[in-house]
């Protein structure tokens, strides 16, 4: 009686997988060997019409290749996002915005600057508007992000209530305007995680993408 090994038969009949990219090269190989067994014989593939259709397999497998390297770094960048993301749950992140969360006497704010200034003046407003602080943050030698606290006093000597304020800047060099950006602070409650990467849920602010961030607390 013969017998047969159950484990050499499992492994003989067991074929490895193939990539997109070999089975589309096998496919090209199985094509043009046809071609060349069917050729007229009296009006044979020349030798640039075969090398040309060589340099379209070679082209094809390298697209092919870069496709799964550009994936693969990809793949290895939205990997890195996401820890570096859970890292800043329970941060401060200043963030593009005009709010001002005054609590316990204090709020947090700042300013991006596209160069240096010789005069930078901030307005806190209230929620009807109104002006209830005024001040000059004084000269800035360099472009950058600059953070300022508020204390929660009026210009006119009072203490603010705690809540929701909104604030502007302005920026001159020279006489000259600068335009200046607003900067407002939430604290990273949570990340959600998505094809476009990480996003940032900040308390208050609601979801971030963490290109927006411009400096963390």
């Amino acid at each position: 009686m013969t017998t047969v090994n159950a484990a050499s038969s499992s492994t003989a009949t067991t074929s490895p997988s193939r990539t997109a990219a070999q089975e589309s090269e096998d496919r090209f190989l199985k094509l043009l060997v046809t071609q060349m067994q069917n050729q007229d014989p009296l009006n044979p593939l020349d030798n640039a019409e075969v090398t040309s259709q060589m340099a379209q397999l070679s082209t094809v497998t390298g697209i092919n290749q870069l496709n799964d390297a550009v994936k693969a770094i990809s793949e290895s960048f939205l990997a890195g996002q996401s820890l570096q993301a859970a890292s800043l749950i329970g941060h401060g992140v200043m963030i593009p915005g005009k709010r001002l969360e005054l609590a316990n006497g204090v709020a947090y704010g700042g300013v991006d600057l596209p160069q240096a200034v010789d005069k930078l003046s901030l307005k806190v407003k209230d929620a009807s508007g109104a002006v209830v602080y005024t001040t000059n943050l004084g000269a800035q030698n360099a472009a950058g992000t600059i953070p300022f606290q508020w204390d929660g006093m009026t210009d006119s000597g009072g203490a603010a209530p705690d809540g929701a304020y909104t604030f502007e800047v302005a920026a001159e060099q020279g006489g000259k305007k600068v335009d200046v950006a607003a900067l407002e602070v939430g604290q990273v409650a949570s990340v959600s995680l998505g094809l476009q990467g990480a996003t940032l849920n900040v308390i208050g602010l609601g979801p971030v993408a963490m290109s927006q961030v411009k400096q963390i607390l």
